[in-house]
């Protein structure tokens, strides 16, 4: 149990919060959200004591272990995998030592003897004979393979360090739990592993994350900061989503009665609450809506922006045929090959595959960036397409202010035109001079998305359309793709934005492609697909 006691933190005259008063208890997930700058990832700082508040006091119960995700990837260079995990219990680990170093002494004397046996004890107590194959069995459910386990940390790449270092986190079950974005970098496999170790898991856990598919799956609470304030609520996030959405058109309606908003908001949640209930991503012990006081939901402060593609023209029945497409990169791998279909009017579809790189080499032939190996593709005669890549560095390289830089891909160079697209994306005020080379990842995106609105094409081929985008800028993405009229083409690591959006699938793999007409959710549950892909895959 972690407790946040009259919690303040301040930066010279901003104050981030202050008035926190919260108490995080077992068995309950809190997933923590706010807009950018909002202090998300300082209040993990703030409870792990890497931060120390302005004024308050964290206080964890007595005798329990804190465990939290670190970020930094070169701590464990000269560490073996293995050992890098089995550090994240530090009791445990410090008993190992001290036992390793007993046995090692070459004048073993009686109080040696003595002190090895208490020590004995402690490793039995803390289950440190099955130390080693529960961090092996938690390093191969997070996508390490077992031969890279004895290797030290310093030759794995980026990605792998990451699991790693999760792992370590997640490694001897500790009774308090932080963590900050665990999904970056995760395949969508590994996420649901991840998924399911957290809804099982019985102790606290706090988490930072922009996934939403992830948080409504694991989280029975929501902890919202907003307002200069930390607010707790029952629930998973798209609970506290509709709820704040409901909030705010009640505000807009002024005149409404406070009887009728409070009927509305109970129906609301029951409501809610029974379709969640049915929901394959809630797990059993999910506590929900019963103890959320109506009164405390209230319209956020964020900004969400406004995302609004509009086709020139209909798409017609063909959209791109696709016959015998296949790619081997230089060095002789082969990411996918005899990829043969039809793309048809209304389909929406996500590309899949257990290497990323053949989604954005589809996704790179089909818009003439690369060549294929064999094979070729024919768009309709309907069809513009517009592509977001996976990588914009390219696109940056420059020191155009951001409106002329948008001004190159508008029919219409006029500032208060181009002005108007950067708006929707939430760029207001003097940003619009800002340099393009010196904008954040999230601003890029956001920009490279104006730009394709700007081009008003009926099919949007998008290579990880997340990346980098917060939960605002996600959330409004996800509602824009829903309702679009065109076709999709994409790939995301994001569950939601592929279950909501697409209602084809179609999998990449180097012996072959598997194509659906089905949702993700069935797609990734069925026994007869996951034959298909242990073929392919071999």
């Amino acid at each position: 149990m972690i407790t946040a006691s009259d919690i303040v933190v301040q930066f010279g005259k901003r104050i981030l919060f202050q008035d926190v008063n919260l108490k995080f208890t077992g068995g309950n997930c809190y997933g923590i959200i706010g807009a950018n700058g909002a202090g998300k990832s300082t209040f993990l700082k703030v409870i792990s004591g890497d931060l120390t508040p302005t004024k308050g006091s964290i206080t964890i119960a007595p005798g329990e272990r804190l465990s939290v995700l670190r970020q930094d990837h070169f701590q464990y260079d000269d560490i073996p995998v293995i050992e890098t995990v089995l550090r994240g219990h530090e009791p445990l680990w410090n008993v190992m030592k001290e036992k390793d170093a007993l046995y090692a002494k070459e004048d073993f004397s009686d109080a040696d003897g003595i002190r090895a046996s208490e020590l004995e004890e402690k490793f039995a107590e803390m289950d440190g004979w099955n130390a080693e194959s529960d961090a092996a069995a938690l390093l191969s459910g997070l996508g390490i393979k077992e031969d890279l386990h004895y290797k030290l940390m310093k030759e794995l790449s980026g990605k792998e360090k990451v699991r790693v270092l999760l792992a370590q986190a997640l490694f001897g079950k500790p009774d308090n739990l932080l963590l900050d974005e665990p999904t970056n970098d995760l395949d969508l496999e590994t996420v649901m592993w991840l998924e399911n170790y957290l809804s099982e898991f019985e102790n606290t856990v706090l988490v930072v994350s922009h996934d939403r598919h992830f948080l409504d799956a694991v989280c029975t609470h929501t902890v919202d900061i907003d307002f200069g304030k930390i607010t707790m609520f029952a629930g998973n996030y798209s609970f506290w989503y509709e709820s704040s959405q409901l909030a705010l058109r009640q505000q807009a309606q002024q005149n409404k009665k406070a009887e009728e908003k409070k009927k509305e908001l109970m129906e609301f949640i029951q409501r809610f609450s029974a379709n969640v209930a049915k929901s394959k991503q809630t797990t059993s012990r999910k506590k929900m809506l019963e103890k959320l006081n109506i009164e405390e939901i209230q319209p956020s402060t964020r900004k969400y922006p406004g995302i609004i593609f509009t086709p020139e023209r209909e798409p017609g029945n063909q959209i791109i045929e696709v016959n015998d497409l296949s790619y081997t990169t230089p060095e002789g791998d082969i990411l996918f090959k005899n990829a043969t279909f039809n793309v048809e009017k209304e389909d929406k579809v996500v590309f899949l595959s257990h290497d990323p790189r053949a989604m954005t080499a589809f996704f790179e032939i089909i818009n003439d960036k690369i060549k294929p190996t064999t094979g070729t593709y024919k768009w309709g005669v309907t069809i513009t397409p517009a592509y977001l890549p996976v990588d914009n560095t390219d696109f940056f390289n420059t020191d155009l202010k951001l409106v002329d830089w948008l001004a190159q891909y508008s029919p219409d160079t006029n500032e208060s035109f181009v002005r108007g697209y950067l708006g929707r994306m939430l760029f207001a005020g003097e940003e619009i001079y800002k340099k393009a080379s010196v904008l954040s990842g999230g601003e890029k995106m956001r920009c490279m998305i104006s730009r394709m609105m700007l081009k008003n094409a009926n099919c949007l081929v998008l290579d990880s359309p997340t990346n980098h985008l917060d939960l605002e800028s996600i959330q409004a993405f996800n509602n824009t793709l829903k309702a679009f009229k065109g076709n999709i083409l994409m790939s995301s690591h994001d569950h939601e934005f592929i279950q909501t959006v697409c209602n084809r699938v179609i999998e990449l793999t180097p012996n072959g492609i598997i194509d659906k007409r089905m949702d993700y959710d069935d797609y990734i549950t069925s026994d007869e697909i996951a034959e298909l892909k242990a073929k392919l895959y071999k």
